[in-house]
């Protein structure tokens, strides 16, 4: 029609991903959120600009054009797998508290935030279960659109085939009400490309075997709330090995944060951020063990506590 506008208008949360033992397929939703809105019109008049992005918040000091943002980037992707044309003139609007480049899912957020723009402003027909496909084909691994998606705590594994073909089975992870997750955020960044490119492409056979039970030991204690097993699950092989010096003082953060009664703690995500799991009557003692440690290091953190993994509505 000519003239008309489609608006919509979503939040979307902070994400949590790998958790030790849950390298690529287990993340949380956070309760830091992305706020995001669009106005999608189909006339382009003189003077207008195609694409507008209005940042605020953590995303204020982003000097992104339009076109490189995730933003973009996620509502022309819905827009393809709903058959759609991408409308002449997108007006967005985005305002978050998720720190960028901390491990806390920023970048997913808002591809996330931009795929549901696409999906309600037009009308796509899409949903929550092929928008977590179509997410996870542009992020490349699932752990963190899935939370971002669906909340709670979310496990994600691809199925047979391809890696451009395959489908993902998408579950939602029990969490027993005992635990809290406690988390430091340093003032420094740790880029996502440079934290992979760190990584082997191989592992011997016994990490892989260790792996694997580090992640069936992470899903049994964060549904039994079983310390033991929470433990052996934070402690991973895959990937906190390799990124340790990303993140100066880490082994001295698990220690005073297993020493304020933590069962263990790790990178959140690929960090800066780390993330440790506690009783509920110990997280705010763990939470101020772990910044006082850096605090004595000279490191000016700031933390908090989140009780339950995040719902989405």
């Amino acid at each position: 029609m000519t003239g008309a506008v489609n608006t919509a208008r979503v939040r979307v949360p902070a994400t949590s991903a790998n958790l030790g033992g849950g390298f690529d397929c287990i993340g949380i939703a956070v309760d830091r959120w992305l706020s995001a809105s669009v106005e999608a019109g189909h006339d382009l008049r003189s003077g207008d600009e195609a694409i507008t992005i209005s940042r605020g918040g953590t995303l204020a000091s982003l000097a992104l054009e339009p076109a490189d943002d995730a933003l973009y980037m996620g509502f022309v992707a819905a827009c393809a797998a709903g058959g759609r044309a991408v409308p002449k003139r997108l007006a967005f609007v985005a305002d978050s508290e998720i720190p960028v480049a901390r491990g806390l899912g920023a970048s997913s957020a808002a591809l996330v935030a931009g795929a549901r723009l696409a999906d309600t402003a037009l009308a796509l027909g899409l949903g929550t279960p092929a928008l977590a496909e179509l997410c996870t084909h542009l992020e490349g691994h699932p752990d963190n659109v899935a939370p971002a998606l669906f909340g709670g705590a979310m496990l994600a594994v691809p199925g047979s085939g391809s890696v451009e073909a395959r489908h993902w089975a998408f579950a939602s992870l029990p969490v027993h009400p005992s635990l809290a997750f406690v988390f430091v955020i340093p003032p420094y960044p740790v880029e996502t490309a440079a934290a992979r490119a760190i990584l082997p492409r191989e592992v011997t056979h016994e990490i892989a075997v260790r792996a694997a039970g580090k992640g069936a030991s992470l899903v049994h204690g964060l549904a039994t709330g079983d310390g033991e097993l929470l433990k052996i699950a934070l402690d991973d092989v895959l990937h906190v090995p390799y990124r340790r010096g990303l993140v100066p003082g880490l082994a001295n953060l698990h220690e005073a944060a297993c020493a304020a009664g933590a069962y263990g703690a790790t990178l959140s995500g690929s960090g800066s951020t780390l993330v440790a799991i506690a009783p509920q009557e110990a997280a705010e003692r763990v939470a101020d063990a772990m910044r006082e440690r850096w605090s004595a290091e000279g490191v000016t953190a700031d933390a908090f506590v989140q009780r339950r993994p995040a719902t989405v509505q």
